[in-house]
């Protein structure tokens, strides 16, 4: 029996407002993996994290997009979750007069078609927010409103947890954050791993690479993948910029 790549991106075009910005990414992640997706600004990382979760914006005119072996290429968002497939924001919104609790248990019974007690929720919520030592409090603030940048993006890694997809992208988790708040969320989503989630994490930085160890690392310029390569690539990339990738000799080493 074939085992079936969980995300497979094959020959994606992508434009936005009548302008191409990924230009041909091939690209596969498999449960239990970490995969890095790194790149300049512009590069198109942002526009490949909205184009897999189907934002209606991005425009696919070559190519295709499987999960668990279906081709989802044109299938709606609510659809893509259903599925497995979750996306932790960039710039997370807030959503005033909603809490958290309530927001997490109605996105976990339109996912999983099942209803659940107010009571039963807040447990199973509790639980993850002990793993990720979150205060008990997030469960009553209002989603993301007065929320700092660290505690935000602690939101979307709860979110995670509680929604427990097979696929995880996270677009730029570490955007903004100190220190202490990175640690904070790469101990998050390392508490998350294993052989039933696969991640696609989208950085400009290595920095996040230091406290989540990627798998493979893919580093996107001009809307294709330029090159791939194991963990060592991301301090590579730290140490030489993307400048080398234009002027790499044979070896594969910058000249």
């Amino acid at each position: 029996m074939i085992e079936l790549k969980e995300l497979e991106i094959q020959n994606l075009h992508v434009e936005v407002e009548g302008k191409e910005i990924l230009k041909g990414i091939n690209l596969t992640v498999n449960k239990g993996e970490v995969a890095a997706l790194m790149g300049p600004n512009g590069s198109g990382k942002s526009t490949l994290a909205y184009t897999l979760i189907g934002h209606p914006k991005y425009k696919i005119t070559e190519g295709k997009i499987f999960f668990k072996g279906d081709d989802i290429t044109s299938l709606p968002v609510d659809e893509r979750a259903k599925k497995g497939l979750f996306l932790s924001f960039q710039y997370p919104q807030e959503i005033p007069g909603v809490t958290m609790g309530n927001f997490l248990r109605t996105a976990w019974m339109s996912l999983k078609g099942e209803k659940i007690s107010v009571m039963d929720f807040m447990k199973k919520m509790k639980e993850k927010m002990s793993m990720l030592k979150m205060d008990p409090s997030f469960s009553t603030r209002y989603l993301n409103e007065g929320f700092s940048g660290g505690e935000k993006k602690r939101a979307e890694i709860l979110q995670m947890a509680v929604l427990e997809p097979e696929m995880a992208i996270l677009d730029e988790t570490d955007s903004g954050l100190d220190i202490d708040a990175l640690k904070i969320v790469s101990e998050g989503v390392n508490s998350l791993k294993g052989h039933n989630l696969g991640v696609l994490i989208i950085t400009h930085y290595q920095r996040i690479l230091n406290y989540i160890r990627p798998d493979r690392v893919h580093i996107l310029v001009n809307g294709k993948i330029a090159k791939s390569g194991g963990a060592d690539l991301a301090h590579h990339l730290e140490e030489f910029g993307y400048d080398w990738l234009h002027e790499e000799d044979a070896t594969g080493q910058p000249k």
